[in-house]
C-alpha cells in the first residue's frame, strides 16, 4: 500500500462521510428528545468536565486576544487584563446554551436508559475518582501528545528526506513544521 492511494482514499472516505454526516444532520435534528431525555443528558455534562473543557477554551481564546493586543500596544497590558476578566466571567453566565448543545448531543447518541447507567457510574467511589481525576488525566495527556508530536515531527521529516533520497530525489532541507503549541507560544 503506498501513501499517495492511501490519501487518496482517506480524502474519499472524508468526503463520503462528511455526505452522510450532512444527510443524517436532519435526521438528527428532527428527532424528538423527552424533556426528561435532555435532562439525564444535561446531568451527565454537568458531572463531566465539559465545564473545564469550556473554561479552558475560553482562557485559551483570551491568551490569544491578548497577545494579538500587546503586540499591537504593550501599554493596555493592564486593562486588558481586567477587560479579559470581565468578559470571561460574562461568557460563564452564559454557558447553559452551550451545555444544552452538549446534552442534545448526547441524548442523540444515547438512550435514556444508557445515560441513566452512565450516570449511576459516576455517582460511585469510582466515578466519582474519575470526574476527580479527569482534568489531571487530561492535562498529563496534553503534555505527553505535545511531547511526542515534537518528537515525532522532526522524525518523521527526516523519514521522508530519507524515503525521497532512497528514490533518487533531491530531499530540500527544511525544518519540521510547528506544533500548534509552538505556532502559538509568544515570539
Amino acid at each position: 500500500m503506498t501513501f499517495l492511494p492511501t490519501l487518496r482514499r482517506l480524502v474519499a472516505a472524508l468526503v463520503l462521510s462528511g455526505a452522510a454526516l450532512v444527510a443524517a444532520a436532519p435526521a438528527n435534528a428532527q428527532q424528538e428528545i423527552s424533556p426528561e431525555h435532555l435532562a439525564k443528558a444535561r446531568e451527565y455534562v454537568d458531572m463531566t468536565d465539559s465545564a473545564q473543557l469550556y473554561e479552558r477554551t475560553l482562557v485559551e481564546m483570551g491568551l490569544r486576544v491578548m497577545r494579538l493586543m500587546i503586540q499591537e500596544d504593550p501599554s493596555l497590558r493592564d486593562p486588558l487584563i481586567n477587560a479579559l476578566q470581565t468578559v470571561y466571567d460574562g461568557y460563564l453566565v452564559d454557558r447553559d446554551p452551550l451545555y444544552d448543545q452538549f446534552a442534545r448531543i448526547y441524548a442523540i447518541r444515547f438512550s435514556l436508559e444508557e445515560l441513566q447507567q452512565i450516570v449511576d457510574f459516576y455517582e460511585t467511589p469510582v466515578g466519582q475518582r474519575l470526574l476527580s481525576q479527569n482534568a489531571g488525566i487530561n492535562e498529563d495527556l496534553q503534555l505527553a501528545l505535545g511531547v511526542w508530536s515534537r518528537n515525532t515531527s522532526n522524525e518523521f521529516l527526516s523519514r521522508v528526506r530519507a524515503e525521497l533520497r532512497n528514490q533518487g530525489y533531491n530531499a530540500p532541507e527544511v525544518e519540521a513544521p510547528a506544533t500548534e503549541e509552538e505556532e502559538a507560544a509568544p515570539q
